[in-house]
């Protein structure tokens, strides 16, 4: 009898990056600048929420909204990794804008479970709209794609669904479970050119498909948009919908795709433009369909724009490219701010921590174009892990007498601390070949 290969498990993977951060030793990282921006914005935006905290019939115990806000941002930012070391801080440091107070592990794991955690989304959501303003007021390149396709479109998004990790099965009503649950899905819709969120959606049933989020990516669309997805979200109806909604898509077409020949625009040996039409019945409409050889394989590429004078070839192919900035993002959110590891079981903590790590993904992405800007650098030229990493640096610095402001230092040392990617030389090979596409991979 043939043994059968097993699929390789994700929760050593999982079980390791939480043994390690268990172990780190708690780091006290947080800026000057950074805290600033914590009590300036976010702070505000938790206290506009109080109203709603008090209408939902919550008492004021210890740990009421600000306090739990400022717990769990520092937390974040700082790496803690449980709710028996947050206690312990709180009892003995200033957090943020709060105080120390006597604050017990087990009412804190108590209020994880119960605070709701839409108060938490309610604050994310307007701090979302601040930090995308703040990054339109800012002057730093952009690779020319994307430039062109701000001039061109009310919004550039990406939307991509993404597997939260396993939780803990020691915690609580986990214990005696037969499996790992895993945490569940969020999905979300990224700004191209800024990285930071439009809008993240949660949905606790980790095995949700990604097509079922497409009737809220819909609503949150403006008209004149550009919405890049990958193959995941085929949909001929939501196709559809999208261009009565005028907005723009691009997507990878499937091997499999069954369509109509319309006309041709272009067909040379190496790359062919169409006109075809896919769908039956009130699905059925014409879609363009863009293909190009690179490597010996056929890369299709499917938009409603059937104006090639209005999105070239070469801007869509370019474009697409981008789509994996939304993968980027949740390496960050998962790898770097620690979304890989729960500090409870319970579906209403798991919330709460994705919300908070949203809010500081944005508040690090907040300094990461500052000093995109101070470098006259294009942001995906700026590595996000070693701005944060370079705190370490900056803070012994500033004991040292170092008076500079945080961006500042970074970007005089760049060269130093790794601020600025390396090209890698195989991207600049695939750009300059490849004559579909424009010479600006980060």
């Amino acid at each position: 009898m043939k043994k059968e290969n097993k699929t390789r498990s994700t929760i050593r993977h999982t079980r390791a990056i939480q043994v390690d951060r268990q172990k780190r030793p708690i780091v006290d990282n947080i800026t000057t600048e950074v805290e600033d921006i914590f009590r300036s914005i976010v702070h505000p935006l938790t206290l506009a929420q109080c109203d709603l905290f008090r209408a939902m019939g919550l008492r004021e115990r210890t740990l009421i909204l600000p306090v739990m806000v400022a717990l769990l941002l520092s937390a974040i930012w700082r790496q803690i990794t449980g709710t028996s070391e947050l206690a312990r801080l709180i009892r003995h440091e200033a957090v943020l804008w709060e105080q120390p107070r006597k604050v017990s592990q087990s009412a804190l794991s108590q209020r994880l479970n119960t605070l709701p955690s839409e108060l938490f989304l309610a604050i994310l959501e307007p701090l979302l709209v601040i930090m995308q303003k703040r990054w339109q007021e800012r002057d730093r390149p952009l690779p020319p794609e994307i430039a062109w396709a701000l001039e061109k479109y009310v919004e550039c998004l990406i939307v991509d669904g993404s597997t939260l990790d396993g939780l803990v099965k020691k915690v609580g009503l986990l214990r005696d479970t037969p499996e790992t649950p895993l945490a569940g899905k969020m999905m979300g819709l990224l700004h191209l050119a800024s990285q930071l969120p439009k809008q993240i959606w949660f949905d606790a049933k980790a095995t949700s498909h990604d097509q079922s989020f497409w009737d809220k990516i819909a609503t949150a669309l403006k008209p004149d948009s550009l919405l890049l997805f990958d193959l995941g979200y085929t949909n001929f109806a939501y196709f559809l919908q999208l261009t009565q909604q005028d907005v723009t898509f691009i997507t990878r077409a499937k091997s499999n795709l069954k369509y109509k020949l319309a006309r041709s625009l272009v067909n040379t040996p190496t790359f062919r433009d169409s006109i075809v039409s896919i769908g039956t019945g009130t699905e059925k409409q014409q879609v363009r369909l863009v293909e190009v050889l690179y490597g010996g394989t056929w890369l299709r590429y499917l938009t409603n724009e059937l104006d090639d004078t209005q999105l070239p070839a070469r801007y869509l192919v370019a474009l697409y490219y981008r789509r994996w900035t939304i993968e980027r993002a949740y390496a960050t959110v998962k790898r770097l701010l620690g979304l890989a590891y729960f500090w409870a079981g319970s579906q209403n903590a798991v919330e709460l921590q994705l919300w908070s790590t949203w809010m500081v993904y944005a508040i690090l992405i907040d300094v990461c174009d500052e000093v995109a800007e101070l470098l006259k650098q294009s942001f995906e030229r700026i590595s996000i892990e070693m701005v944060y990493r370079a705190i370490y640096y900056y803070l012994n610095a500033v004991k040292r007498g170092d008076t500079r402001g945080f961006a500042q230092y970074l970007a005089d040392g760049a060269s130093n601390l790794g601020i600025v990617k390396r090209r890698r030389k195989e991207d600049k090979d695939i750009f300059k070949s490849w004559f579909l596409t424009i010479a600006s991979s980060p």
